[in-house]
């Protein structure tokens, strides 16, 4: 071989590196995400699941009720259905597939990226009896945690949780309105049906939301001590933000202008707190010239372009960034506001690019390609380009978390061996044992370092090792985009 062909090979190596993950591992981390959400199902596991470790579970949910609340995703290392963070996740899982629809198409994704949200949406079909009844939770989070068994062996109680009229929750009502809303545009094109379907429970679990107010934890305490919500006003912008871009809805745009909070800067977009996405909704419509640039709506577009430049480190009140580069927001479980944050920007660049736009930060202007490099990076970092040389993504590269804080995960299959683990005995059988999982469940995005990129990957440490199925739904958009 000549020097030159090896000058030119060693360049092009120098070159990979320095762009860091390559675009066939962001498709196989693409392929990984989606996988996920098949180790999270609940309920009765159809004949193409491709997660073969898992078994059916929990199929009673409900009957305590009298009602069928069969199915739906369990919401983190644990077994309870969490309907507040898991709505969010179904709405996130939608927005990814309907901004990045034909790239999740090229990649063969887009089938499983659907069958992910249908898993969801429906359950909560089923959790939504009646207009004014909304049934928010499955299993006590206090049981629960006590015991360390898989899925399939669960003997906690799986008490149900409800709102309704007389015990209402806006927030909880609203978020479940946005995924209804969200995943009738996801499917519109290929099951125009079941779209139809999803946007009915939509309006009335909008209504619902705004003539009966009050956060959810009031009505179900229970859930207060795991996914307390901060308050209702955002879900209910987020959720009208949704409708009207799903039904393009006069009603819907008049509350948004309507508002008298548009929520201000915010410092993450979470669960909890719907603002940014609302915010870039809106966005979204000045762009398009939809709304007029003026009065609410220009606050709207300034307070989403003022959260993406702080996470560009332009802004007035810039993201904490870790030594090695990682936009980190809160200790616990931190990797689901970077995925999120990610998203926005990856999102935004779309939108910037589409009408040929750029922002205006208070450190300088951005081209919408900024973006797309800081999605990149904080991808990169997820991956492995970091300090610790860890893929924070379970299953990705061959240094990733082997010690997942998972039920199902550290427990034998019950496909292997299908004696039962009772509720302590899985303890000292498993949880306590300083070995790897016997499952992997491929795709899980952990809750990642701490501020210094420290990291430790033990099984009790739930705040850095454990997953949650809101971390991952943003990175499926961010994924396909970049893949």
């Amino acid at each position: 071989m000549s020097s030159i062909k090896v000058f030119s090979l060693v360049s092009l190596c120098i070159i990979l590196l320095a762009h860091g993950v390559t675009s066939f591992e962001y498709g196989e981390a693409l392929t990984k995400s989606l996988l996920f959400y098949e180790g999270q199902r609940s309920g009765k596991l159809p004949s193409n699941q491709r997660v073969q470790w898992r078994g059916d579970s929990a199929l009673k949910d409900g009957i305590d009720a009298g009602v069928d609340l069969v199915g739906g995703y369990y919401d983190a290392g644990d077994h309870v259905k969490f309907g507040f963070p898991f709505a969010f996740t179904i709405t996130m899982l939608s927005w990814s597939t309907i901004e990045f629809q034909a790239q999740l198409e090229a990649k063969n994704e887009l089938s499983n990226a659907l069958d992910a949200i249908k898993w969801g949406t429906d359950y909560l079909i089923k959790a939504h009896p009646e207009p004014n009844v909304l049934y928010g939770q499955v299993g006590d989070g206090e049981s629960d945690h006590s015991c360390w068994q898989r899925p399939e062996d669960m003997t906690s109680p799986r008490t149900t949780f409800k709102i309704d009229e007389e015990h209402p929750g806006s927030d909880l009502a609203a978020e479940t309105a946005a995924a209804f809303a969200a995943a009738s545009i996801a499917f519109k094109p290929s099951n125009p049906k079941y779209a139809s379907q999803l946007i009915e429970h939509a309006k009335q679990l909008f209504d619902f939301a705004r003539n009966h107010q009050g956060v959810y934890q009031s009505s179900i305490p229970q859930a207060g001590n795991f996914y307390s919500s901060s308050g209702f006003e955002d879900e209910l912008l987020w959720a009208a933000a949704w409708l009207h871009r799903a039904t393009d809805e006069k009603t819907y745009l008049d509350f948004l202008g309507g508002s008298s909070n548009s929520g201000g800067t915010r410092t993450v977009f979470s669960w909890d707190d719907k603002y940014v996405g609302a915010q870039v909704l809106v966005s979204k419509l000045v762009l398009e010239g939809k709304v007029e640039y003026s009065g609410i709506w220009s606050q709207y577009k300034s307070q989403a372009e003022q959260f993406i430049c702080s996470c560009l480190q332009k802004g007035n009140s810039n993201v904490k960034k870790s030594p090695g580069g990682l936009l980190w927001f809160l200790p616990f479980n931190n990797l689901q506001y970077t995925t999120s944050a990610t998203f926005i920007a990856t999102a935004y660049s779309e939108y910037l690019t589409g009408k040929k736009a750029l922002i205006q930060c208070p450190g300088g202007i951005v081209q919408p390609d900024e973006l797309i490099t800081l999605a990149k990076s904080q991808v990169d970092y997820i991956l492995g380009s970091n300090p610790q040389k860890m893929s924070y993504m379970v299953g990705f590269g061959s240094n990733y978390p082997k010690q997942l804080h998972h039920r199902g995960a550290s427990i034998v299959s019950i496909e292997k061996n299908p004696e039962p683990v009772t509720c302590k005995g899985g303890f000292d059988l498993y949880f306590n044992k300083n070995e790897p999982n016997p499952n992997v469940l491929d795709g899980a995005v952990v809750g990642g370092p701490d501020d210094n990129d420290g990291f430790t990957d033990s099984r009790s440490n739930f705040q850095q090792a454990e997953t949650a199925i809101a971390n991952i739904a943003p990175l499926v958009g961010v994924l396909a985009r970049i893949a």
